[in-house]
Order: C-alpha cells, then structure tokens, then sequence
C-alpha cells in the first residue's frame, strides 16, 4: 500500500463535490484542498483591483501578486485577508469560468496544488484534478449531477449564507459555467480514462460519501475507519 494516498474529485459546477471531499477527507485524516475556493479567490482578487476578469491579459498580470493560503479550518486567505464569504458571492460566482480558463493563472495554482499533493495524502476537487493537476492519482471520482439538481443545491447553499439570488439566476449561472467548463480550450472539464463516475442526483450527502470511500478501498486497499 502507498504511504500516501491522492484521491481527486471531479465534476461539474455544484455537483456537491466539496462537501464530499471535506467529509471523506475527514474520516481518512487526509488533507482537503478546495481548489475551486483557489480560483475564486483568485477572481475575487481581480475584482477587487477594479479589472475585468473577461480580460486574460489583465487578470493574468496580477499572478505574481496573489497569495492564497487555505486554512485547516476551511477558511480562504488571499494577500492575507479573509475571503471566505467575499469567494461566494454572486459576483465572483459569475466570473470564476472566465479566469479558470486563463492558462497561466491555472499552470500558477496548478504548481501550487501539486505542491500540496507531494508530501501527504489529500482528496482534491475541481475540474480538472484527474485529468491534469494528479494524472497519477490512485483514486479518480467523476462526480454527476441533472443541471436542476445542481442549482437547487446551490440555491439552497446560497440562502443559508444569506446570498440573495433567485432559483432562475442559480440555473442560468450553473448551465454557462458548465458551457464555459467544457469548452475551454486548457484542460477542459471531462473524466479522466479511469475514472468512476458517480451520479448523485438520488443521492444524499452520506450515500455518496460511502460511495466515494468503497471506491478509494477497492481501488487501493486502502482501510476505513468507522465513522
């Protein structure tokens, strides 16, 4: 058995894929890495300095000034202040896909997601994790769910934040991101060649969290611990 396991969680927008890793991270004592809470940090950033993140090369001249550290506690720190609320706000939300398509912003945390994956065991999500950040993960998840499932998902995420916007807004910002996902032209959304695929849409959170675990055992040996 490795020492150390990496386990990457793919898929589309609110596919509920990091409140599955955080818990399945959790009861492994693995590492969580909430990449998609990098490239809103990141957007949240271009924002703030008044630039437009439709412009790669604007948004791409801030690399060497942004500094993201996440925090055990799931708290977002970019150049040392708290974003963690700020990362979800419809503004940010609506330009993620734009600045997550920018090449050298994604090789920059990209090297910095890798970095993290090096020395210990991690589950980590996002886009493009089995494909291109850990292509030699032990364990790939591609994880699934209808387009309406999604928003009502977020819809919901959003209303417990006390994020004001309307179940039409979630679906409309769920279907162009999953546009924008799929075809950009840097490592697209799609499943890695060994991935499992798993549709969670007549699933709740425990069910696919036991999913997620039976496929890291049987893929690695890997053994459970009660939880």
């Amino acid at each position: 058995m490795a020492k150390t396991i990496a386990v990457a969680i793919d898929g589309p927008a609110a596919a509920g894929k990091s409140t599955i890793a955080k818990k399945v991270a959790a009861i492994l004592n693995f590492t969580y890495v909430d990449t998609g809470a990098m490239y809103r940090a990141f957007t949240h950033a271009v924002i703030k300095r008044g630039l437009d993140p439709k412009d790669e090369a604007a948004s791409c001249s801030i690399i060497p000034e942004v500094k993201i550290d996440l925090r055990e506690n799931g708290q977002v720190f970019c150049n040392g202040e708290d974003v963690t609320r700020a990362i979800r706000e419809p503004l940010v939300s609506g330009n993620v896909s734009y600045i997550a398509s920018y090449k050298d912003i994604r090789l920059a945390l990209v090297e910095m997601q890798r970095a993290m994956a090096k020395s210990k065991s991690v589950v980590m999500d996002g886009r493009d994790i089995g494909t291109y950040v850990l292509p030699n993960a032990e364990v790939k998840i591609f994880q699934i769910a209808s387009v309406e499932c999604r928003a009502k998902r977020r819809y919901d995420e959003n209303l417990t934040k006390g994020i004001a916007t309307s179940m039409e807004d979630v679906i409309a910002e769920v279907k162009k991101r999953d546009f924008i996902d799929s075809n950009r032209a840097f490592a697209p959304l799609r499943p890695a060649e060994d991935a499992v695929e798993i549709d969670t849409s007549e699933m709740n959170i425990d069910e696919v969290v036991e999913a997620v675990l039976n496929v890291i055992h049987e893929k690695t040996g890997w053994e459970i611990p009660c939880h």
